[in-house]
């Protein structure tokens, strides 16, 4: 990983010329002092050091081309073939529920909303497999404290959007249309949830979410909702489509935890996306030190 305020090499990221000419990828800068929400104490907004890493980038070709998104398909090889013609423009994202400025916006506003020079996390995910990406993007906390939570918001809600007429996956029952997820607001507001609007450099493919995408790097692949049309916060837990269609095999928290198996496979071991051999499955990803305290106390067997 790259600590916050280190400099990327733009060749790390991307070949193209002239893109490297047009744009200087950094982390965002100094930490920002951001206010107390109404409700929830300290924001937990700042920015903390994410933990460097020496690990290869997952290549770019199986990284767009090997997707889980159901809206599409549920064959992980057509998804980038059927969301090909998509189209994430213009969109919008409203954020509503328990705040006191709800406000939507349009997708190149959300883009440009907290800083003029655009940011790269180079984090781990799970996707039903393991990779490494340098998304590009904003915490996501840095939306939501502009909206100004009441004391009431406990949970943040996504809801992705619905159109069956271009997203062929949705003309089907695989799940209930459309798809929602759902954070604790503690887990929301945590710097390393991301929204993403763009990976490798260049703007998020559709079949990796396109035009907007949460990223919880901590967690598996299911809970980073795609082409994300509503964030809406909300007192009670919501319940989300995996939660609703096999609540038994995936549960609303989906910590990444090698100690709980799935109902039919284990989580033990997982798969490096272009890697034959299998390795160890880390507790949280590998992000333990940073988010482990957010569930102190809790049972993470039963809260699976």
């Amino acid at each position: 990983m790259l600590r916050l305020g280190e400099k990327i090499s733009a060749a790390e990221i991307t070949p193209e010329a002239v893109y490297l000419e047009r744009r200087r990828f950094m982390l965002g800068g100094a930490a920002l002092a951001l206010s107390a929400l109404s409700g929830l104490g300290h924001a937990g907004c700042e920015h903390g050091n994410i933990p460097a890493s020496s690990e290869p980038l997952t290549d770019i070709d199986a990284a767009t081309h090997h997707n889980n998104y159901y809206e599409f398909s549920t064959d992980k090889k057509s998804v980038s073939r059927l969301a090909k013609d998509f189209n994430p423009r213009p969109w919008t994202v409203a954020v509503s529920g328990e705040v006191r400025k709800p406000k939507t916006y349009d997708i190149d506003e959300l883009t440009r909303l907290v800083h003029p020079e655009e940011r790269i996390y180079r984090l781990r995910c799970v996707e039903g497999w393991s990779m490494v990406v340098p998304w590009l993007g904003i915490p996501l906390c840095e939306v939501l404290r502009r909206a100004d939570p009441t004391g009431k918001a406990k949970f943040v809600e996504f809801v992705s959007i619905k159109k069956p007429e271009s997203m062929p996956g949705q003309r089907y029952a695989s799940l209930s249309w459309p798809y929602t997820e759902g954070l604790r607001i503690d887990e929301a507001m945590h710097p390393l949830t991301m929204l993403v609007f763009g990976m490798y450099g260049k703007p998020l493919p559709n079949q990796n979410g396109a035009p907007l995408r949460l990223v919880v790097p901590w967690k598996y692949g299911f809970k980073s909702i795609k082409a994300i049309a509503q964030i809406r916060l909300v007192e009670n837990q919501p319940l989300t489509s995996w939660s609703r269609s096999a609540p038994r095999e995936y549960g609303f928290y989906a910590n990444v935890n090698p100690a709980v198996a799935h109902p039919r496979w284990s989580q033990r071991r997982e798969t490096r996306l272009g890697e034959l051999s299998k390795r160890d499955t880390l507790p949280f990803n590998g992000y333990a030190e940073q988010v482990a305290p957010l569930y102190q106390g809790m049972d993470l067997v039963a809260n699976f």
